[in-house]
């Protein structure tokens, strides 16, 4: 059965305020997904403006190019990874972009859908790929990667507590047979959390999943290596926001806008700054953007977002 893309764009209202579209503007979403925040980007755009937007999901690429297929040739799609946005629209011929939006969430249509792997409710082979042309699974991480490196994943990716007994059992589980789909993979999970933590806690497997997810599409890579060509990109004026749902990844968006918004190495005692590393532009806000008390309601997978605004100078 065909399963139509779906992905309720998060923090929407606050995302094209903080963007101050422009209707002659040049617009970016690197991470394009069912085309949400597309839609409305390019609903305020003229027909001297432009928008770009990027995502590596076959299937989101064919949703969004349905979705935006009213504004015509404003709207140029390109299916490739986010960290080559630079690259993808000097191709085009595009040097500079007065604003960008980053949604970093999975899209309910890889949760939902049950041969992507991506869900510890369904029972089906272990995959989590975002881009199916990719040859890692997660069925490679969790047979081949040995037990420190899957403690390290389930620790700094998942921040498990059972981390170290997760990947014990994974490891001793795997030398009978491979572990080959979700639900295998969560008795062995279940098995290494003590009974009265699963009482109490969410889902046993989320936390392992999540960290599986984000190794096998090296999520916090691609993101550290994107941010600065994102803020290169930029027109002066121009806005950066970007929505993250894991700690990690909004602690990583706020240490590099802070250290743009005041790049100065120089020890504090220095009366005068002599190393030369001016401001590449500031903060819109310092504290992230929360949803509100009714977004949560509507759309609980939107609890856990926050969303960062950055202007270039």
């Amino acid at each position: 059965m065909e399963r139509k893309f779906r992905h309720a764009s998060v923090l929407l209202d606050e995302t094209i305020e903080a963007l101050r579209v422009k209707p002659e503007g040049v617009y970016l979403d690197g991470t394009l997904g069912g085309g949400g925040h597309a839609y409305e980007v390019c609903k305020r755009l003229s027909d001297s403006g432009s928008f770009y937007g990027i995502d590596q999901d076959e299937a989101a690429i064919e949703a969004a190019g349905k979705r935006l297929e009213e504004f015509g040739k404003k709207v140029t799609i390109i299916r490739d990874n986010y960290c080559n946005a630079k690259e993808a629209l000097r191709e085009k011929k595009v040097e500079h972009v007065d604003g960008i939006v980053l949604d970093l969430g999975v899209s309910s249509y890889q949760l939902d859908t049950v041969e992507r792997g991506f869900t510890y409710k369904y029972d089906t082979p272990l995959d989590m790929r975002m881009d199916q042309r990719q040859k890692l699974t997660a069925r490679d991480i969790v047979n081949d990667y040995d037990e420190q490196s899957l403690y390290r994943i389930i620790r700094d990716y998942g921040e498990d507590q059972f981390a170290r007994n997760i990947a014990k059992h994974i490891v001793q589980a795997r030398a009978e047979k491979p572990v080959e789909t979700t639900f295998a993979l969560n008795e062995i999970i279940r098995a290494a959390i003590p009974a009265k933590i699963r009482a109490v806690g969410g889902h046993p497997s989320k936390r392992t999943f999540q960290a599986i997810r984000i190794e096998c599409n090296h999520e916090l890579d691609v993101l550290r290596n994107s941010l600065q060509d994102f803020v290169n990109l930029l027109n002066p004026q121009g806005r950066l926001c970007i929505i993250t749902f894991h700690s990690l990844e909004d602690r990583i968006v706020k240490n590099f806008f802070r250290e743009m918004e005041n790049p100065c190495t120089c020890p504090p005692e220095f009366p005068v700054c002599v190393c030369g590393k001016i401001p590449y532009g500031k903060v819109v806000s310092r504290k992230p953007v929360l949803p509100s008390q009714e977004e949560i309601g509507e759309n609980p997978r939107s609890k856990s977002a926050k969303l960062r605004v950055f202007e270039r100078i």
